[in-house]
């Protein structure tokens, strides 16, 4: 009797294995390394993190991963408008947007007015769970507000939940950027045990998944805005922090503490320098500042390693530089950039 030839079996799925804390910065090494999966997921399981990688990687623990989350085929608005549209317009289609809660913000090409409402059904029938569609203008005024319009859709207020943090907004009237996620994502592993000042604290971008986290002795989360100040009381509210986050409506200028904080996080970009007196001047000997800043991608990191220098040189203080990330491109020749610095 014949035997039948062994299939060969599939090769295992495999995923670098990295405890919570240790993850945000092994995953940037893998990206770097070119050795990430885009096929999958990164997935946390009863405390640690499991990167899909496609080979072996010496000094990093690698598991067959049992239950791998595949992504899914990215929406092609070009293919679902195909009939729609004259060859030069589909080039003008957006090929990027990013969904809060169960609101889909978009831009949209001038170009393209007369076919927003298409667009925007469009994308509502690829993310059925979603009701509602802004298109975005960009940002305006001293609150940085972000200039949206209702295409489809009557209810704005939306709930975004983000590594185990609920964030209540309204997608019409205050910012939440998608790309800072690996930044909120490190600020959850800092200030346990430490009282940290966020300011421009928006509505807890920062603030919550350090509190949720970390677990730090107190936060001061300062906001001048008052629709993002209303969400920011609700954020610590719904996520049960009211212990730890304390708010305060106000100008950074005029209420942010001296000489008080462990760590203090300076989250809002382009107007940030002017206040860097304030964020090194609240800062206990030896504590931690976490800079943001806009700056031209030839000077990154140089330019915003001389804002903090200058700084503390002025107040008659030394600062060491910790490390510089780059957060994400802002805009053309621009990176979104942050600078740690150790402040004596």
């Amino acid at each position: 009797m014949s035997r039948a030839t062994p299939k060969n079996p599939s090769p295992p799925l495999l995923a670098v294995r990295a405890k919570r804390e240790d993850a945000p910065a092994t995953l940037k090494m893998v990206i770097a390394q070119g050795f990430l999966d885009r096929s999958r997921k990164v997935v946390e399981k009863g405390g640690y993190v499991e990167i899909p990688v496609r080979c072996n990687i010496p000094g990093l623990l690698v598991i067959s991963q049992d239950s791998p989350i595949y992504y899914r085929r990215a929406p092609d608005l070009a293919e679902a408008m195909s009939d729609q549209l004259l060859p030069e317009e589909m080039r003008l289609l957006p090929r990027g947007w990013h969904i809060l809660g169960d609101v889909i913000v978009v831009k949209i090409h001038p170009r393209l007015d007369s076919y927003q409402d298409r667009i925007a059904q469009a994308l509502l029938n690829f993310y059925p769970r979603c009701h509602t569609v802004l298109r975005d203008y960009g940002i305006e005024g001293p609150f940085r507000e972000p200039v949206r319009e209702l295409i489809k859709g009557t209810r704005t207020e939306t709930v975004h939940r983000e590594n185990g943090v609920t964030f209540h907004l309204d997608a019409r009237k205050v910012m939440f950027s998608a790309g800072n996620l690996n930044e909120r994502m490190r600020m959850a592993n800092l200030g346990r045990g430490e009282y940290v000042v966020d300011m421009f604290a928006g509505i807890g971008y920062f603030s919550l998944p350090m509190a949720v986290h970390s677990q730090p002795r107190k936060v001061l989360a300062i906001e001048l805005n008052p629709n993002a100040y209303h969400y920011l009381r609700l954020n610590i509210k719904k996520n049960g922090v009211e212990t730890i986050v304390k708010p305060v409506l106000g100008d950074c200028a005029k209420v942010t503490p001296e000489g008080v904080a462990d760590r203090v996080v300076m989250g809002m970009v382009q107007v940030t320098d002017r206040y860097l007196l304030k964020g090194i001047g609240a800062l206990r000997s030896g504590g931690v500042l976490h800079y943001h800043q806009t700056v031209p991608s030839w000077m990154y990191p140089k330019k915003a390693v001389c804002d903090i220098e200058e700084a503390a040189r002025a107040l008659g203080r030394r600062s060491e530089i910790l490390g510089c990330i780059r957060v994400k491109k802002y805009s053309p020749g621009v990176v979104h950039s942050v600078v740690d610095a150790r402040i004596k």
